[in-house]
Formats: structure tokens, sequence, C-alpha cells
């Protein structure tokens, strides 16, 4: 029988199925290879084991979470957005292969002004959804979204992550104000994921972490970096070289500078990606001088 995973409890599983929800235990090859929220199992209801795991779509790393499908990453005109914050959390989607989407909540005391910035950095980046919780207004293609796949929400405090679930599902509230006391407020002290269910095949997860982001704990290198920012790859064959990183390079050499120049790609996304650059290639001096340290041992 078919289920999934919703919560580890130490050496137990907590999984909803069609019959119902289970605690089980797991063994042989799958205890070995772990067994992790968000997995899709095969369990035996007698036996209270876990038998198969299917293949998974995703795996997180900080949190620990599988088969994430869409990380709707919440922002408003107030609080003012940290953009900074906005780009990690894409760039962590892109890399683990879950979608991004960028919710513009409390459109009812948005300016154009906050309208156009938000378009213009990410229009060529992720799918961007504008509604309004309190007014109820366009939070049918939101549901659209969640419908059928294991969600999380990201963002500051304040932004009305919780008012728009509650508002979607106004059935979770019982759900919304657990989750209100730890992520949706900024006070989350757990380390591990949790599932709640929303609707039928529908989830959203307790993501502690997200907050946080460190770039730098991404297995990712930084000359590999500017393969995860969709806009500048618009502009990326303009480039002399196949091998640019838009950083060292000339403005005539470099294509997605002269995006910048043009206005065709945001300028301070563009310096909040050379920073990011830099953290990582300070990450990998600092590894190489920690190799050659344990060499010289």
């Amino acid at each position: 029988m078919k289920a999934i995973v919703l919560e580890k409890q130490s050496d137990k599983f907590l999984v909803d199925s069609e019959i119902g929800t289970f605690t089980l235990f797991s063994r042989g090859k799958n205890k070995n290879d772990g067994v992790f929220v968000g997995d899709f199992v095969d369990f035996d209801p007698q036996q209270k084991t876990i038998e198969k795991v299917y293949p998974r779509k995703s795996l997180l790393v900080r949190p620990v979470l599988a088969n994430l499908s869409k990380l709707f990453v919440v922002i408003a005109p107030v609080p003012a957005p940290d953009f900074s914050v906005v780009d990690k959390l894409v760039l962590y989607c892109l890399f683990y292969q879950i979608e991004p989407i960028i919710v513009v909540n409390k459109t009812d005391i948005c300016d154009q002004e906050f309208f156009d910035k938000v378009k213009t950095i990410y229009q060529n980046v992720c799918k961007i959804i504008f509604v309004s919780a309190n007014q109820k207004q366009n939070l049918d293609e939101l549901h659209q979204e969640f419908f059928g796949n294991i969600c999380a929400l990201a963002g500051q405090s304040a932004v009305g992550k919780s008012a728009i679930v509650c508002n979607i599902y106004p059935q979770s509230r019982a759900v919304v104000g657990e989750l209100s006391q730890k992520i949706m407020r900024g006070k989350n002290t757990t380390r591990s994921a949790k599932l709640y269910k929303l609707e039928q095949n529908t989830f959203l997860a307790d993501t502690p972490g997200f907050s946080s982001l460190d770039i730098t704990y991404l297995p990712l290198k930084e000359f590999e970096l500017c393969y995860y920012y969709p806009d500048f790859l618009l502009f990326h064959d303009k480039c002399k070289y196949k091998s640019c990183t838009h950083t060292k390079e000339s403005e005539t050499e470099c294509g997605v500078k002269q995006a910048v120049k043009a206005g065709e790609i945001d300028r301070q996304r563009y310096e909040r990606y050379l920073q990011a650059f830099s953290d990582l290639s300070n990450r990998t001096l600092a590894r190489r001088k920690q190799m050659q340290l344990e060499k010289k041992k």
C-alpha cells in the first residue's frame, strides 16, 4: 500500500495513506539507505513496516525533505523585501530542481513602482503571482499552484504567509495555528521537516532553516553559479567566451554586463550575483588552504 511520509519520530515514521495514517518502522535496505519526510513509500499495514521507497524527484539537505515540488517565496511592500534572501531561495530551488514561485502579497497597498520593480527583477527568472490575502484577490490562481503538490512557503515575518494559507484553506486554521508558532513567524526551532495535509494529494511543508540559507553549503562551484540565473542565460550567447562567469570579463566581452548596462537585467540583482560568486570563491580558496595544511601534517 502506498503512502507519503509526514513526519519522522525518532526511529518511527508517521505516514498518510488512502485508508488513514499509520506509524511505521523501516527495516533492511530502506533503513540503511534512509527514509525521509516527503518520501513516497509502500508499506505493510499488518507488519507496520516500510517495504519500499520510491525514487525521489528532489532531496533537500538543509532541511532534509524529499519531493518538494514548489517553494512559494512570499514578499510584500511592507515589510520591505530583502531581495538578497529572495535570490538565495530561488537559487536553492533551481539547484535542487524545485519550482520557485514569487508571491507578492498585500497588492491592495502596493503602488505601481513596487509592481514594476518586482517584475523588472524577476520576470525572466520565475513565475510571479500577485495576491491580496486580506482582500482575497487572485487566490484561485495560487490555489491551482498548491493543488496536488508538496509545497512550502518562505519569506520574512509579517508578509502574510499564514493569511494566504488560511484564506485558501479555511479548514486548515489549526494547522496554520501550529505553524504560526514556528516558521510562519520566524520562530521555528525544530531541525527536521514535517508535512501537513491541506487536501487530497496536497501538503504544506514545515521547513526549518529556509530563513537562514547559506549558499556556501550548496555543492556548487563559483563558475557554475551563472547557470542557475535564468535571466543571465538569456544573454550568455552574446558573451565572447563560453566559460564567461560575467565577473572579470570586460563589458565588450560579456553579454550579461551589456544587458545590465542596457537595463535588461536589474543592476542590483547583478551586484548580488557578484557577492554570491565571491562567497563561493572564498569557500573554494579556504578549502584549498585547508587541504594544503593537511598535506603538510
